[in-house]
């Protein structure tokens, strides 16, 4: 009886409640094997929302995404950032092999003004990826974002603040990072197929 049930517990189509469900989703890999282990489809989610949340700035939550960004942006697509808290410095993105033609940046006056500009680059089809940092956000302009991102294939990325963490989201993928010896703690709140994961410590000083 118990070879039997081994045999269906090995089954691909099975999901085990201690381990993230194989979701068929696209993705940008992360770059990070350990992170991209730990998500469905092995990398960021494309055409949905993933939320970071960081206890603070400067903490590696751009480096964090590098990887992917450059090859984005290598493979001819846009790459928008809307209304960044500082602006981004050209030659680090380069170092990081991002193309800087392939880079928009977008500084509206208004939270509304951001909000739609956000929507607009998302469900635009162009865009690889959005990167935006909203000052205020309901869950209803969330929903708005997440299925732009979806209309539109992107990968769209929300930087906010961590008591975010509290508020409803339809987020895809939703992260939580910290700041842990001189390297960043990366945590899963949510994700595509659910299950618990161990953060995982990354140096992204020296990625």
């Amino acid at each position: 009886m118990s070879g039997a049930l081994d045999a269906i517990l090995q089954h691909p189509g099975i999901w085990r409640g201690s381990e993230p469900a194989k979701v068929a989703v696209a993705s940008v890999p992360t770059g990070h094997a350990a992170l991209d282990a730990l998500l469905p489809g092995g990398g960021w989610p494309v055409g949905a929302l993933t939320e970071i949340l960081a206890e603070q700035e400067g903490i590696g939550e751009l480096r964090l995404f590098m990887p992917a960004l450059a090859r984005l942006s290598q493979e001819g697509r846009w790459l928008a950032w809307i209304a960044p808290r500082h602006i981004p410095y050209a030659p680090a993105l380069a170092s990081c092999g991002i193309k800087l033609a392939r880079v928009v940046l977008v500084r509206p006056q208004a939270p509304a003004d951001a909000l739609w500009a956000t929507e607009q680059a998302l469900r635009a089809g162009c865009c690889g990826a959005v990167l935006a940092w909203p000052s205020a956000i309901d869950e209803r302009a969330l929903r708005r974002l997440q299925l732009a991102a979806e209309a539109g294939a992107a990968l769209g990325l929300l930087f906010r603040p961590a008591r975010a963490a509290a508020g409803a989201s339809p987020a895809a993928l939703r992260l939580s990072l910290a700041a842990a010896s001189g390297k960043t703690r990366v945590r899963i709140l949510k994700r595509r197929g659910g299950g618990a994961a161990a953060p995982v410590l990354l140096d992204l000083a020296a990625a």
